[in-house]
């Protein structure tokens, strides 16, 4: 049994990924936790670590499981190969990945890191770029803009924020 790559259509990793199981494929699809803001709503959810990319586990004979259900799989673009011969992804590399999901302490990737430049998107200030300093509460949050050629901190909506650059 070889290690491969499937790409998947766009956003549809986890799709392909239940379909492919529940026709009894092995497969791995490595995840990150992140911080998105949804409706202005800082919440946490797992991105893949490879956007449009899982790993399936065959046996390169096409033994009982063969290569022809995987193309017409939902959520599947196609079987990533080099001509017409699959692509193997070696198994030392997959099972590094999976012991480094385990090991993380599953910290998000934060949104906003503190110290980083940020532009205010709305209100007195829309327009202005601000320092992000902290959450201060669900949909709040603490930034320091130069007002007056001093440093000032203020509380705003999180949705009011956009990353510089």
């Amino acid at each position: 049994m070889n290690w491969y790559l499937i790409h998947t259509k766009p956003r549809q990793e986890n799709i392909a990924l239940q379909n492919l199981e529940q026709q009894g494929y092995e497969c791995y699809l490595p995840r990150l936790p992140a911080e998105r803001l949804r409706q202005g709503v800082l919440s946490v959810i797992e991105e893949p670590l490879f956007p449009r990319y899982l790993f399936i586990r065959l046996d390169p004979s096409g033994g009982s499981q063969g290569w022809g259900p995987i193309r017409s799989t939902k959520g599947v673009n196609r079987l990533v190969s080099f001509g017409s011969e699959p692509a193997k992804v070696g198994s030392g590399l997959v099972e590094m990945l999976r012991v480094q999901d385990g090991a993380l302490g599953r910290q998000p990737q934060r949104h906003f890191i503190p110290g980083e430049r940020v532009e205010l998107r709305s209100g007195a200030f829309a327009g202005m770029e601000a320092i992000y300093q902290i959450n201060d509460g669900e949909r709040r949050v603490l930034v320091l803009i130069e007002l007056l050629n001093r440093p000032v901190q203020m509380s705003v909506a999180l949705a009011s924020l956009r990353k510089v650059g």
